[in-house]
């Protein structure tokens, strides 16, 4: 079975990147293909960022010494030459792997037991301290949400959103407030506050400006929790995918006092970029000169999660009351020794299945791995797995009914399966092994990364429907990182990483636990009266 050639070429967007992808299409091989519904999940992912992405040679920017877009650029094609280097798969391989992988992971979890699924039961401090995190995060996303200025605005308010902020866009604001950078720049305002509910003058930093390792941020005074927030923006450009690809490690020089600090190379430079304009400019001076009393809170989404974090580890010694609130952050960020130094202040949170908290070169190693040995033990036709692929997608139903043959006993029975384990490789893979099922070992370059902070997972209750939000109810607890050492394959991998997505969420589950405080079941209170 031959392979398509991988595409690096350049190329931009139409609409924001963190909008839902096309379902229908794949640039693979520099031609647009058509595959399956599986499409939406890691695959568009990867095949995404490939073509977004730009090659040393086609870069124009490699072309001068010491350019930000070169080291960025070969950052990204280690990364995508590590996960295809030694493949021999056509996208509809993968596509049958993803649905066959998807089936597994689902009927392993069906036959947990709850207790396995949950480990422990939160005591009442755990479950109160839950609740007051949960309403900090949902009151901090807005400004994380605020960040990606009208197009993320217009996208959540389709009708009304261009009514409320047309007022805003024809004035011009930037010689009366600190805003810079970037085109639209009064439509960015406006959108920014309708969605902070913050007034002019509660603003005391505002830049879109937008480079590689070079993110837009925004500064103002939270007078309702008494903060001064700084909000990172996530992915939303070209620019940003080339940070969020450059993921060898990089050792930091923090005063922390921990040892080994090491952390993402593109976010923690985006994260000093941003670090060196609130301290040289005097941004944070300025903002805590007109509230001195008020605490420095720390937040993002995406990849302005990840830098967030990092942020916060760097401004902790200068503000020790510091809180960082990370929104689906990356996983492969922080050391083992800044991840558990980031427990004492900064809290993350996860919706669902999202892709990019599981997120890593060695979670895509082992990703690569366990399609691989999917595939090779299953012997029913292609074309019978993604038929029956797409409506389990689109429906559900019980995956011990579709026709998969997994690991185990049934693999001596494979009388002609789908491929032979060792036509799936070009050549060996020095960490690759087909019998072994322990993980796997991280490239030097690459070293095991951790997410930032103690974990808040939200999971959807019930089903819902496939794609039907709008009767979705959500669980939260406080979760362990190595829940997210394995990428999860589902049709919303990459809905519940949008932002949009999240506030709902968090509405729903802020919502659903007010009322179960003032009305729990049995209709009894839980207030003692004295």
């Amino acid at each position: 079975m031959a392979s398509l050639p991988l595409s690096l070429s350049a190329g931009l967007s139409s609409s924001p990147l963190w909008l839902p992808l096309s379902s229908s299409l794949t640039h693979w091989g520099g031609r647009w293909l058509r595959i399956p519904l599986l499409a939406p999940t890691t695959w568009t992912v990867m095949s995404r960022a490939s073509y977004l992405t730009a090659s040393r040679q086609q870069l124009p920017a490699c072309g001068r010494p010491g350019s930000s877009y070169c080291a960025a650029a070969s950052g990204k094609m280690t990364i995508l030459e590590l996960l295809f280097r030694d493949t021999d798969l056509v996208p509809s391989d993968i596509a049958a792997g993803l649905t066959l992988l998807h089936q597994q992971q689902d009927n392993i979890r069906n036959s947990q037991e709850p207790d396995e699924v949950i480990s422990h039961s939160p005591g009442p401090p755990q479950e109160a301290d839950l609740d007051a995190e949960l309403e900090n995060c949902h009151h901090y996303m807005q400004f994380a949400a605020a960040a990606y200025g009208w197009p993320l605005y217009i996208y959540r308010n389709p009708f009304t959103g261009l009514c409320k902020i047309g007022g805003d866009c024809c004035r011009t604001r930037t010689a009366e407030y600190d805003l810079v950078g970037g085109d639209q720049l009064s439509c960015h305002f406006g959108s920014i506050l309708q969605t902070t509910g913050l007034q002019y003058r509660d603003f005391i930093h505002i830049s879109f400006h937008d480079k590689v390792y070079e993110l837009p941020f925004l500064v103002a005074l939270d007078h309702r929790k008494e903060s001064v927030v700084v909000a990172v923006r996530g992915t939303m450009s070209l620019q940003d995918i080339l940070t969020d690809l450059s993921a060898e490690s990089e050792d930091l020089n923090l005063e922390c006092g921990v040892q080994d600090c090491s952390a993402h190379k593109g976010i923690s430079q985006a994260a000093r970029y941003v670090y060196q304009r609130l301290i040289n400019d005097g941004i944070l001076s300025q903002a805590f000169s007109i509230a001195p009393e008020y605490r420095l809170v720390v937040v993002g989404h995406s990849l302005g999660a990840g830098a967030a974090a990092l942020l916060a580890i760097m401004l902790r010694s200068s503000y020790p009351q510091l809180r960082c609130y990370a929104f689906s952050p990356p996983r492969g960020l922080l050391s083992k020794s800044l991840y558990e130094h980031s427990k004492n202040f900064t809290v993350s949170l996860v919706l669902g299945k999202d892709i990019i908290p599981r997120l890593s070169v060695t979670n895509l190693e082992d990703l690569k791995k366990r399609i691989l040995r999917v595939i090779a033990h299953c012997n029913k036709p292609k074309y019978k797995i993604l038929l029956r692929g797409c409506w389990y997608e689109l429906f559900g139903g019980d995956p011990d009914n579709l026709p998969t043959e997994l690991d185990g006993g049934a693999q001596g029975h494979l009388t002609q399966p789908l491929l032979g384990e060792q036509s799936l490789l070009t050549h060996g893979s020095p960490t690759y092994s087909f019998s072994s099922d322990s993980p796997l070992e991280s490239p030097a370059k690459y070293p095991h990364l951790y997410p930032p902070g103690r974990i808040i997972h939200l999971e959807e209750e019930g089903t819902s429907g496939r794609f039907c939000r709008a009767a979705a109810r959500y669980s939260a607890r406080w979760a362990h990182e190595s829940q997210f050492s394995k990428i999860l394959i589902g049709p919303k991998m990459l809905t519940d990483h949008m932002p949009d997505v999240l506030m709902k969420a968090l509405d729903s589950v802020v919502s659903d636990r007010a009322a179960y405080v003032f009305c729990p079941p049995g209709g009894g209170s839980n207030v003692d009266v004295v």
